[in-house]
């Protein structure tokens, strides 16, 4: 059965207590004048500053100051750590002495149990001893073999230091002696301490078998190093250092990782040594936030790799492009300044590096005005951008505009908004040509454009019982008129995703970003449907728009809105309990009602037991030359079985259905694989442990496909 609370022996110690001076109380209290021997039976609690003592029976012997404690004893010091035993000799100031078959119970958690032992000066030493964070009873109260235990000759715990050290250690896990280590030590109670970190074991065809053993240096509390060599069977080894710190302004963190070995220049073809080299390898990452103040902040994230295949060849990340951002940001009540710098390093196959955009400087400003002379509110931004290729298109950007809402409820409910917007943009452009997709280029030189647009946006609230619960039927409509704008005669930039969904149907501007505009006059009309029962909920919207002009829409054909009616896009989300949650967008061709968009989202069970599954379909017929709006088709599965109490199984799976029909750039064949996993997993309070297989389906460079495994192994409360 687990210790009685130690926190029963202070419930009425004494704070001030003087330090020459034991304080106890007891049932009965007997004094031998003759040897000056004070006997304390039942119940016995005595306290010297914060050392506490509870006993059934103590004999304390004034001349020679020892105290012997018998009977369910437990002793706590100043820490909170809680010592028991069945015999216990102290000195008289209650710190220092020796017990007998001594348990020894954590405040910061884990306790060290030992035939014998003794403590001076705060400092506990037991031998025959061993040490465990986890519980050592059942779910049914009875006594139960810990996950892992450290046994050890000797065990020495300085709570002045929070750290314990062994000498003749060896770790535990089931039962299983693992192998010995003579000597080691480790932090306690969420301190850390330098030393070695728990060691990491995998596998995959391209580098073979990889072993990787951190080294922790901790500085301080809020400043530490990990270095972390990993050695394979196949290749060199690299190394992998992270650097962090947390200060009063904020805290950053950088990581690298280098090595040495051969890399292929032709991500195309298998890695020969006709089209690769022997080089140096490496990544940085590092990110970072100050806050300067309650108003400015300065933040930052730097990744770069020395070439296209380190990071999926080390299976470090599957990222296809690095972002690097520096940013200087004000934000108080009212308004918002954004002073930011872009640059991207790609790692897809085919782009060519010197036509990534370098954004230097992006600046954006934002005010907000509440109640202007006729009301509602007023928002005011500025924003400049200049972006440059080392080969490619170079541009920049500047605009300043205006935006006013006025929100209005009538008598009978209904939601009214009107907005008015204004802005006039300057562009410059230079090396269009360099740009591909001729839309996008926009013309050489300087262009100034303005842009006005008048909205009404009216929703209709209708609430009301059914099927038991609460219904909501929400009717909107909305007008929005723009005159004609000279899109064209500006580069594109930020505005080439463009995509009819139910997220930007009743937009201002369905075009993302500032470089197009959406003009002309449209009608926009849209239903929304909740239904709310106890412990059921069904959310679902669908909508469809008309455009009053007939002349041609720079909207790219399949996006859904380049005709004078758009397509028919819709949500539905339906949710029981926390057991079931659906979500399903489409989007339907105006004309054929063909499914130009089919995404499902799907999770069924609970924390402990769940599947996951998704399905993606865009056949929206547009042209390949769009690289930012290409079809596709794929579905993904994951889920979880807790097939014990501490044990589960999980897996995921990711399948590649496009081909080339649906995208003629596509390498898949309708069915394709890209990358599986298959794990099994125990965990419980203290230990956690894993095997995982991976499997990749495609070779990139010197990034072969093929299986990887990944064991894992955790001992939670457990720091070196």
């Amino acid at each position: 059965m687990p210790p009685p609370n130690p926190n029963a022996v202070d419930a009425s110690a004494p704070e001030d207590a003087d330090a020459d001076q034991i304080d106890f109380t007891a049932d009965q209290l007997d004094y031998d004048y003759d040897h000056d021997v004070v006997i304390a039976t039942g119940n016995v609690r005595l306290y010297r500053r914060s050392d506490k003592l509870r006993a059934d029976k103590v004999t304390w012997d004034r001349k020679t100051g020892q105290v012997v404690a018998e009977g369910n004893i437990v002793i706590v010091n100043p820490g909170g750590d809680a010592a028991y035993g069945d015999r216990i000799e102290l000195t008289d100031t209650l710190r220092d002495g020796v017990v007998q078959n001594m348990l020894v119970v954590l405040d910061a958690g884990g306790r060290i149990a030992a035939k014998r032992g003794y403590r001076q000066d705060g400092v506990i030493t037991v031998y025959d001893a061993a040490y465990t964070p986890c519980s050592v009873t059942g779910s049914d109260g009875c006594p139960k073999e810990p996950s892992w235990k450290i046994t050890a000759n000797k065990v020495v715990y300085n709570p002045n230091i929070h750290r314990i050290r062994y000498t003749g250690a060896r770790i535990s896990v089931f039962g299983f002696a693992t192998v010995p280590m003579p000597a080691l030590s480790h932090p306690v109670g969420g301190v850390s301490g330098s030393g070695l970190l728990l060691p990491d074991l995998r596998y995959n065809r391209t580098n073979g078998v990889q072993f990787a053993l951190p080294y922790f240096f901790s500085f301080a509390p809020n400043r530490d190093l990990t270095v972390t060599p990993h050695i394979y069977s196949s290749v060199l080894p690299m190394m992998e250092a992270q650097y962090r710190e947390l200060n009063s302004l904020g805290a950053f963190q950088v990581t690298a990782y280098g090595t040495y070995s051969r890399r292929s220049d032709d991500l195309l073809a298998p890695i020969t040594a006709a089209n690769s080299n022997e080089a140096f390898r490496g990544y940085i990452d590092a990110v970072g936030r100050y806050q300067l103040d309650p108003y400015w902040s300065v933040s930052g994230s730097i990744r770069v790799a020395s070439d296209r295949t380190f990071l999926r060849r080390y299976d470090i990340s599957r990222d296809d492009r690095l972002r690097n951002n520096l940013r200087v940001e004000r934000i108080d009540e009212d308004s918002y300044l954004s002073i930011n710098g872009w640059a991207v390093q790609t790692l897809r196959l085919g782009e060519s590096q010197g036509a990534q955009p370098i954004a230097l400087p992006e600046i954006d400003y934002r005010r907000r005005l509440n109640e202007g002379l006729i009301g509602g509110r007023i928002e005011l931004e500025v924003n400049t951008l200049a972006i440059g290729r080392t080969n490619g298109e170079d541009s920049q950007r500047a605009f300043a505009s205006f935006k006013w809402d006025l929100r209005k409820l009538t008598s009978w409910g209904q939601e009214i908004t009107l907005t008015a917007y204004g802005r006039g943009d300057l562009y410059h452009a230079s090396d269009v040509a360099s740009t591909t997709v001729v839309s996008y280029r926009g013309d050489p030189g300087f262009h100034a454009r303005a842009i006005g647009a008048l909205a009404l946006d009216m929703k209709w609230p209708l609430v009301g019982p059914a099927f038991g619960g609460i219904q909501r039927i929400t009717p909107r409509f909305q007008i929005v008129a723009s005159p004609r704008i000279a899109n064209l005669d500006v580069p594109n930039e930020d505005a080439r995703a463009v995509d009819l969904e139910d997220s930007n149907l009743f937009a201002l501007n369905r075009f993302p970003g500032y470089d197009r505009w959406e003009d002309s006059t449209r009608f926009t009309w849209g239903l929304d449907y909740s239904l709310y029962l106890s412990g059921f909920t069904v959310d679902a919207n669908v909508g469809q728009s008309y455009r009053l002009s007939s002349r041609p829409s720079i909207l790219p054909a399949g996006t859904g809105l380049d005709g004078r009616v758009s397509d028919i896009v819709g949500r539905t989300v339906i949710r029981f309990r926390d057991f079931v949650s659906l979500t399903h967008r489409y989007r339907l061709d105006k004309d054929s009602l063909a499914v130009r968009r089919n995404e499902i989202d799907m999770t069924l069970g609970s924390r402990s037991t769940y599947v996951s599954m998704g399905y993606l379909r865009l056949d929206r017929n547009i042209a390949p030359a769009l690289e930012d709006l290409r079809d596709r088709e794929e579905a993904r599965i994951a889920g979880r079985v807790q097939i014990a109490r501490f044990w589960s199984v999980s897996g995921s799976m990711l399948i590649d259905l496009t081909d080339r029909k649906e995208d003629p750039l596509s390498t898949a064949d309708g069915f394709t694989p890209v990358r599986h996993r298959l794990g099994i997993a125990y965990e419980d309070d203290c230990l956690r442990l894993g095997l995982t297989w991976k499997q990749d389906y495609e070779t990139t460079g010197d990034a072969k496909r093929g299986s990887s495994f990944i064991l894992s192994l955790a001992f939670k409360n457990l720091g070196f």
